[in-house]
């Protein structure tokens, strides 16, 4: 989710002047991600009953899909990788994952996830 799963980012004014969700992605556009950011609210109150952070939430969501599905997360810093390795020891419950797959449907998210000119260079 280029962070937008973490729950950090809230506005536009969150990303750097020069920073390509900001400049490029149209899921991070003010209409598009203000939509979008009600979307968080499951991974939240699940973070929060398992006292885990958004992005553990999301980890563990993806690693629940099966062992041939495997998340790739980005990070800058020791913590937020101490951070991403601990979602690896979290359990999702069946609920859960039910709530979670409710809430992202597949297409839920509002505006394309590449701009024109980035979409060019995607093979179908």
């Amino acid at each position: 989710g280029r962070g937008f799963l973490t729950g950090t980012i809230t506005s536009t004014g969150d990303l750097a002047d020069n920073d390509v969700r900001k400049a490029r992605l149209p899921r991070f556009q003010d209409e598009n991600l203000a939509r979008n950011l009600g979307l968080l609210e499951s991974v939240k109150a699940i973070a929060q009953r398992l006292d885990a952070t958004p992005g553990q939430v999301a980890l563990a969501w993806v690693l629940a899909q099966g062992d041939d599905v495997v998340p790739i997360p980005g990070t800058r810093r020791v913590g937020y990788l101490e951070e991403n390795l601990a979602a690896t020891r979290l359990t999702l419950a069946d609920a859960d994952l039910r709530e979670l797959e409710s809430a992202f449907p597949p297409g839920v998210a509002a505006g394309e996830r590449y701009d024109t000119a980035a979409a060019g260079f995607i093979e179908s």
